[in-house]
């Protein structure tokens, strides 16, 4: 896996499991336009990309730990659970905050997290409901996410080199199980062998 930047500060990835066609790639690309070829992929856009014979994880470690910072969660008493257990938020939970900027933008924050953190997909869709007048029990679900992520700032995903051609789906829905809308609220993962790839 290679990282080239084109002119203009547009960065592609090429990958391939021939490193004479990725050269080819590489030397066709200089040949129309202007570039710098990095080498192997350890950072983009925020990602780590660790590679190994065993196979590729990707983490978010820095972004996490700068999100903590900045958030002042550095020194929280982490949680095992991204949001409580049976927690079903409402628009007319609690007070409404008086400026909803921050939540707002700790809410972007975390769905850019959720390209290395599955997990939290959920909790931080849910979250995003509210964006638009969001309340303090919604800001206190979020500050449990961000307890949650203290606890495994460096965890991320693990695409193994020698993962079977296995294709599996996992889902489950709670019918009408939003508290506004009367909607079911479905969820799904998956899955080739045992690298989750959505």
């Amino acid at each position: 896996m290679g990282y080239v930047e084109l002119r203009d500060s547009d960065d592609i990835i090429l990958a391939s499991a021939s490193s004479i066609m990725l050269s080819n790639v590489q030397k066709l690309l200089q040949s129309i336009f202007k570039l710098k070829i990095f080498g192997d992929l350890k950072y983009f856009l925020g990602l780590k990309i660790a590679k190994s014979t065993n196979g590729i994880h990707l983490c978010q470690r820095k972004y996490t730990l700068n999100l903590l910072q900045d958030t002042n969660f550095t020194a929280c008493k982490p949680t095992a659970l991204q949001m409580e257990p049976n927690l079903k938020l409402s628009s007319t939970d609690s007070t409404s905050l008086s400026d909803s900027s921050l939540y707002q933008r700790l809410v972007d924050r975390l769905i850019y997290l959720t390209i290395s953190r599955p997990e939290i997909t959920y909790a931080v869709n849910t979250l995003s409901q509210f964006l638009k007048s969001p309340s303090s029990s919604h800001m206190d679900a979020l500050h449990h996410i961000l307890r949650y992520l203290k606890g495994s700032p460096g965890q991320g995903l693990f695409f193994s080199a020698n993962s079977n051609i296995r294709l599996m789906a996992y889902a489950d829905s709670d019918w009408v199980g939003c508290p506004d809308t009367r909607r079911s609220v479905t969820g799904y993962y998956t899955f080739i062998d045992n690298s989750l790839i959505s």
